[in-house]
């Protein structure tokens, strides 16, 4: 279970400093600069050790798929992006997409 809390904190941070980006502008304001770094530093140091015990095709799979649907909702949420069928239709996909590569297993 473990696995699954470094894949989540993974995701999170990865979500984090893809959020952040926009308020960097340009990486010219410091803070949200930083956030980007700690939180793609983050994401990929729980990402690598998510891989020592899950198949890179799915956890990576996961964590774009996630991490892409989570993105697009806060853009929507915080940054007033607008939403339509078409992108909900899309972060469904994403999600089924995501469903289904678990319920199909890994293996190692």
């Amino acid at each position: 279970m473990k696995v699954f809390a470094f894949l989540f904190i993974s995701i999170i941070s990865e979500v984090f400093a893809s959020s952040m980006l926009k308020q960097t502008d340009g990486f010219k304001r410091i803070l949200p600069s930083i956030g980007v770094v700690v939180g793609y530093g983050t994401a990929f140091y729980f990402l690598s050790l998510t891989l020592q015990s899950l198949a890179i095709g799915t956890t990576y799979a996961i964590w774009a798929g996630v991490g892409t649907a989570l993105t697009a909702i806060i853009g929507v949420i915080f940054y007033k992006e607008l939403m339509n069928r078409k992108k909900l239709y899309g972060i469904l996909f994403i999600i089924i997409g995501v469903i289904v590569l678990n319920l199909a297993g890994g293996g190692h």
